[in-house]
């Protein structure tokens, strides 16, 4: 037998070794867009560098990598993905959470309620831990909490019990053939469900609503007033009342809304609402999401650098009441900005910062709306001088936000690495 593995990376690793326990005789080969191996090889396996696309390869078993799109693979036997593999032998249930912004959060809000639940749970995907490297520890009585990315669902025929799909905007249109061929990979968390499976959905997007009725399973909206949502200042499941939203230590309404989600997700195996406050009040947030930073010279500072959408931006301004200095800008990822413009327009905003190759963009779409409290710093500029600006431009009681509406690949090597130099920064003030 012979099994390609398409790209070798960490998830290559993991890959090999779940299938070489499976099929231990079967050779081995692996493909990669780089010429050299980044990860060590396993003894015996062939490596092939420098593919350009994936196609006219003759093996019998294929996995593919998220990042490779489907239309670049061409293989003579089967294709695979790890997702597609663990969601069809998994042996317990499991929750999947996709959306454009905050699957990471509401993922482990999820794990985070049912740990307070006594329940086993699992987060695996990109905010957990590899699916391949958990699988043989995962019981029937377990939960599985799986975040899934659009190219994680790509090319999937299978469904999670419990979908979960977020606010849905325009993203990795660098990527993808266009916004639909975006949601219709997103849609696949739901479109291959059964009738005893449910939907959770975000009730007032749109593309949320779109992919629910795609699904013939149990139909969950939030905030809605039959199912999760807020209600003065209370979380409440219908008409039953849970507990405070001040148990919940993550800044701003999308928050609240993560929070929601989570809740419906989770209600089949947890109903009690001081359990769910337990649940709720132990998350305290992931790095570079909203995360407070430092308060210098009455001033605090926010790391939002996960922030590569407009739409998540947006949740970020929405987030304060204080007058704000925000950065904003990077590189290019498909999207536009003059609905972001319009609300840093309406926002309370001392003034705007913008970065990076994106930064004209921006600057034209807020010059549209009539906002002149702006400056272009560009691309040829350290986080220290950015920090040092935004400094300059906060009065007391202000707060800076590093929340780009952009990635981060035109300065910076990720947004991690963006939002942990911005860090350094206001440390260093």
């Amino acid at each position: 037998m012979k099994i390609a593995i398409l790209g070798y990376g960490v998830e290559g690793e993991s890959v090999y070794k779940y299938y070489h326990a499976k099929f231990p005789d079967a050779q081995f080969v692996a493909y990669d867009n780089n010429e050299v191996a980044k990860n060590p090889l396993p003894a015996g396996v062939e490596f092939v560098g420098g593919v350009k696309d994936f196609k006219g390869i003759d093996a019998d078993l294929a996995i593919k990598t998220p990042a490779i799109a489907p239309w670049l693979v061409g293989v003579s036997g089967e294709v695979t993905t790890m997702t597609r593999e663990f969601l069809k032998v998994c042996p317990a249930p499991i929750i999947g959470v996709t959306g454009t912004k905050g699957k990471g959060t509401t993922a482990s809000l999820i794990k985070s309620t049912l740990d307070a639940a006594g329940k086993k749970t699992w987060l695996v995907g990109n905010i957990g831990l590899g699916a391949f490297d958990v699988i043989d520890q995962i019981s029937p009585e377990d939960i599985v909490v799986y975040e899934l990315s659009s190219f994680q669902l790509w090319d999937l025929d299978v469904s999670p019990h419990v979908a979960v799909v977020l606010g849905i905007e325009p993203e990795h249109l660098d990527v993808h053939k266009d916004f639909e061929d975006y949601l219709l990979a997103k849609a696949n968390i739901a479109k291959h469900q059964h009738p005893s499976d449910l939907v959770v959905f975000k009730a007032d997007n749109q593309y949320a609503e779109r992919i629910a009725t795609m699904s013939v399973a149990g139909h969950i909206p939030y905030q809605d007033q039959a199912a999760a949502h807020v209600r003065n200042d209370k979380f409440y499941y219908g008409e039953q009342e849970l507990c405070s939203v001040g148990v919940l230590k993550l800044p701003g309404i999308h928050n609240q809304d993560n929070a929601c989600a989570a809740v419906a997700a989770a209600w089949p195996w947890v109903k009690d609402g001081s359990v769910i406050a337990q649940g709720l009040a132990a998350f305290e947030g992931l790095p570079h999401r909203l995360k407070f930073v430092r308060e210098v010279d009455d001033v605090k500072y926010y790391d939002d650098s996960i922030a590569t959408t407009p739409g998540s931006a947006i949740a970020a301004l929405a987030a304060f009441e204080q007058p704000k200095v925000i950065i904003l800008g990077g590189s290019y990822k498909g999207a536009t900005y003059d609905e972001l413009a319009a609300k840093v327009a309406e926002s309370s905003i001392r003034k705007v910062l913008l970065i990076g190759s994106e930064a004209p963009k921006i600057e034209t779409a807020i010059k549209a709306h009539g906002i002149t409290d702006y400056e272009n710093l560009g691309s040829s500029i350290t986080m220290a001088d950015i920090v040092g600006a935004a400094k300059n431009a906060a009065e007391p009681g202000d707060v800076v936000i590093l929340s780009p509406a952009c990635a981060s690949f035109d300065m910076f090597k990720s947004y991690s690495d963006r939002g942990d130099q911005f860090i350094q920064a206001v440390q260093r003030l």
